[in-house]
Order: C-alpha cells, then structure tokens, then sequence
C-alpha cells in the first residue's frame, strides 16, 4: 500500500533505475489493430528467439499501447533505456520475422537484413505531434502499474490531495483552458465548479467511453494504452468536486480496453491508489467499468446516465443539468476519455503551460482518428489550430494512391463535409464551426475525387437515422424523410421540390430535435448542400428541369 507521495516518489525512482538496467526495450504494440494481426505471436516469438542469443539478456520484450501508426501495424519499437541510441521501429511485423528481427535487435546481424522492415521516424507524421494525451501511448505497458508510476503516474493525485486544495485543482484546469473532448467544448474547469458548489451528501464521476462515431478510435486506443491515466484522471475530479464514486461507461465492443481498464482498477484498489482514504488522506474514491449495448445515442449526456440506471438510454430535455440532477438524482460531473486523460499533466505542469498550446478560443492539444483515403491512417495528437491541410498532407502523408483530394469529414456522422479550398482552416472548436462542421470527438474522414458527396451524406444520415431512439418526433420521422429524399438524389430520381424541401427539413430538425444526436444529423447534408451542390443538382430528373 502506497500511503504518501513521498512513498509514490521513491517507488517511481527505484522503478527507473531497475528499468535502466536493461539495455534494449523491445516493445510490441499490442492495441486492437496490431493485435487482431498477430501482435501475440510475434511477441511470443521474439521473447524465445532472444532467450537463445548471448546478447538476449540485456533485452526486454515488452507489450505497450498503439503509437499511432495504426496503418503501418503490426509496429515493433526498440528503445535504448540510456537514451544513447535513437529509437528504432519496425513496421508491418510478421511472425516469422521474429528470428532476423531479433539477431539484428542482438547485434548478431546488420540492420540492413531487416531494411525492409524498417520504418523512418523522422517524418511529420511524428515531428509534428505534441503528446500530452498520449504521452505514454506506445512506452508503457498498459496492464503494468509498476510501469505507469514509472513514467510519473498518480504523482498529480497524490500531489493534489497532500497541498492543494479542491479549489486549488478546479482552478489550475480553469487556467489551462481544457475544454470538453467529446464534442461539446464546454470548460471542464467551469464544468467542474459546478458541481463542486452543488451541496449533496453524495457526488459523481462518469467517464464517457461510448465512442460511437464511424472512423473514430481515439477513446478506444487511450483506455487500451494508458488506463491508469483515465483513473488518476477521473479521482482528480472526485477530489475536486467532493465524489466518491465513479463510472466509466464503455461500448462492449471494446473488449480489450474493457479488460485492462478492469485490471487497472484491481491494481490500483490493491495498491491503495483508489479506495478509501487514498494518500492517507480522508478522500476516497471508488471506480466501476459499466458496459453500453452499442447504441449510439448513449454518448449523449442522459441517455448514458439512463443506460447506467439500467434504463432505456433516452435523452431527456434539459433543465435540471447534470450538475443539479444526474446519475441517480445527484450532481454529476461527465466527460469523456480524453478529457480526463489531459488532467494528470495539467496537474503536473501547472495550467499554464497546458493554455500554451493552441489558439485563444481552443486551448491545448487534440487527439484525431486520421482515416479514410489518406496514406497515413492512424491516431495523432497535435496542437489545436493546425491547418486540415497540415493535418492531411504533411502528418497524414496526402491522398491515398495520389489522387485528387476533393472533401474531408469531421466530427463524426454530425459533423460536415469540407471542401479543398477551405483546407487551410485552422483546427479548432470556433473555426470549424464557421464553415459548417464541428470538432466532435475527433474522427477525420478524408475522402478522395472519387466520392460522391450525395452518397456520403446518405451513408452519415442512415446511420442517424438507425440511431436514432425515436423518443422526439423530429429526429424520429425527420430523418426517415431526409433519407428518402437524399436517395433520390443519389438515383438522379429527385425534382427541384424535393431540394427546397430537404433544406428545409434539415433546418426544422436541427431546431426542433430533443437532442444532440437530432440536432445535428443535418450537419452532413447541408454541408454538401453548401459545399457541393452541383451533385445535387445533378440528381435532378432531366425532364423536371
């Protein structure tokens, strides 16, 4: 049991220096990607054909969390513990690489045999990131809690809870500008404060990890990589609003983020890191992993805290806000997995220097899921107000296959589709509201001149439409008439009524929906209106003209 910082911080300096004793780290990545294409095996492989070579005892086998390459996958990274050497990854791993991957790793053979293999690391896709979220995505071992303290964990919530005040958190995350990651960007300080001024005899946390978005693994890939992050995150909260519970709400179609998050909270409890009286202090905090059933609606605000009930998950209209009636009637803070994984560091790092980075209305860092037709799909983070361009061409490598880049999705299936003239748009929560799309929980779509855009607002639209609870008549029938419309676009059936009617629609349901699922499932098609509405007019019937 680790009762003071003081303990935490001797435990973190002998946990370094036992790691400096080994030469060569060999890490495996092993997040849902790497994994569903042998990243076992070819851990298991090398860990035995190491064990055979004379140099073998200096070299550690390690599994670690995704490094972002995701499209490159499975990725094996050699770390030099010294820092002497620089770091080398190797890509597209197979099992039956293991035997010249490890000589080579051993010494007994140049790296000239494993070229093929060989990945550039000095390349925008990682020069242009700025890890806080992820800082430890791809270094440690995500079921290892040892390896967490190493790299500074809990050392913000130790920290907190032996000289800082509650206030004195709530303060240091109002200064950092840390805005809600889910979509909203609502001030999380301000967010927090709330609920610490509700009086209640009982508080709670929720960590949202119901990430339901297509083309979207941002969430996933954090609570895969760095689940103590998550947890040390959310007891900051705790401690800062008067909690002492917490929930983290997960799609069962996470299987491996739900495992480790479990593990976590086992290792954490045992080791007095969450529980009663943490630090030795009388702050307690408890935490569960409940499941969702995969419906999309649950990653809204009430309709997860119904689902966690046991309820159906129905949003419901607000007033009363969550920090005056939430989970079970008591005042509720709720963010999401990357919100609370940027706590520890700003408590670390002061608030401050977090409010360094990005623009002045979007402050700090972002983690996107980069996919679609681009070369470099995969997770990065990277300063709020880069360009979409820098994004897609210099991290993401450009247009998959060298095609002409016609439109790029943001913000999930409510967010819109923006075209190549506006690619110089810098990224953050105001700007991309401007031009008819929103930041939304992070998921980039890039789309190449082969797309049709009608078809890409009805693929959005269905999944809306399927999504939908039903609970409000104007999402409920709304979007069923929008898809019925938007099809005969797509099979050039349309008339020029039925394009005044679709602008319409989509107005009256992004004004009249209950929710923000209603709201803005419009996003995708009048940013196509705006933006590309020649195709439109293309479905139009040559005789209706």
């Amino acid at each position: 049991m680790i009762q003071t910082i003081e303990e935490l911080e001797e435990l973190e300096e002998r946990l370094s220096k036992e790691r400096g004793e080994t030469q060569k780290e060999i890490n495996v990545c092993v997040g849902t990607t790497c994994l569903a294409i042998g990243a076992d095996e070819i851990k298991k492989n090398l860990k035995e054909c190491l064990a055979k070579k004379a140099a073998g005892h200096s070299c550690k086998v390690r599994q670690v969390g995704c490094n972002g390459l995701c499209a490159q996958g499975p990725l094996v990274m050699v770390n030099s513990t010294s820092g002497q050497d620089p770091e080398v990854i190797y890509q597209r791993v197979k099992p039956e690489d293991a035997e010249r991957l490890s000589a080579v790793i051993a010494g007994e053979a140049k790296p000239e045999t494993v070229k093929d293999l060989a990945c550039e690391t000095n390349i925008p896709f990682f020069t242009m990131q700025k890890k806080v979220v992820l800082e430890n995505a791809g270094y440690i071992n995500p079921d290892s809690l040892e390896d967490y303290i190493a790299h500074k964990g809990y050392n913000a919530l130790f920290y907190a809870l032996s000289r800082l005040s509650p206030e004195e958190v709530i303060e240091q995350v109002k200064a950092s500008g840390l805005s809600g990651r889910g979509g909203g960007g609502y001030p999380t300080g301000l967010k927090w404060e709330s609920v610490a001024k509700t009086i209640s005899d009982k508080k709670y946390v929720i960590c949202n990890g119901d990430e339901g978005d297509p083309g979207a693994f941002m969430d996933r890939a954090v609570m895969e990589s760095d689940p103590h992050r998550v947890l040390e995150g959310m007891a900051l909260c705790g401690y800062a609003v008067g909690a002492d519970a917490g929930y983290i709400y997960v799609r069962a179609e996470y299987p491996v983020a739900v495992e480790r998050l479990k593990r976590a909270i086992r290792e954490a409890e045992r080791n007095g890191l969450l529980g009663s009286k943490i630090a030795g202090t009388q702050f307690s905090f408890m935490a569960e992993v409940r499941l969702g059933g995969g419906a999309f609606v649950c990653g809204e605000a009430t309709a997860l805290i119904g689902s966690i009930e046991g309820n159906r998950g129905n949003p419901r209209q607000k007033p009363p806000h969550l920090s005056d009636r939430g989970l079970w009637a008591q005042p509720t803070v709720l963010n999401n997995v990357e919100t609370f994984a940027s706590v520890p560091p700003i408590m670390r790092n002061g608030g401050e220097w977090y409010a360094g980075f990005g623009t002045e209305g979007s402050k700090g860092t972002k983690v996107f899921a980069l996919s679609g037709q681009v070369k470099q799909t995969g997770l990065v983070e990277v300063p709020m107000g880069i360009t979409l361009r820098e994004l897609i061409y210099d991290i993401g490598g450009g247009v998959e296959n060298d095609r002409a880049f016609k439109a790029v999705q943001t913000g999930g299936p409510s967010g819109g589709c923006i075209p190549e003239s506006l690619l110089d748009t810098p990224i953050a929560y105001e700007t991309l509201k401007s031009i008819g799309s929103i930041m939304g929980s992070g998921g980039v779509i890039v789309m190449d001149e082969t797309s049709s855009m009608v078809e890409v607002a009805k693929f959005f639209l269905e999944f809306c439409m399927t999504e939908s609870c039903g609970k409000c008549v104007p999402c409920r029938v709304g979007t069923a008439q929008m898809y019925l419309l938007i099809d005969k676009f797509a099979k050039n059936k349309a008339t020029e009524e039925d394009l005044t009617l679709l602008e319409e629609l989509c107005e009256t349901i992004k004004e009249t929906s209950l929710c923000g699922l209603g709201q803005t499932a419009p996003n995708p098609v009048l940013s196509t209106l705006r933006y590309f509405r020649n195709e439109y007019l293309a479905g139009i019937k040559k005789e209706a003209k």
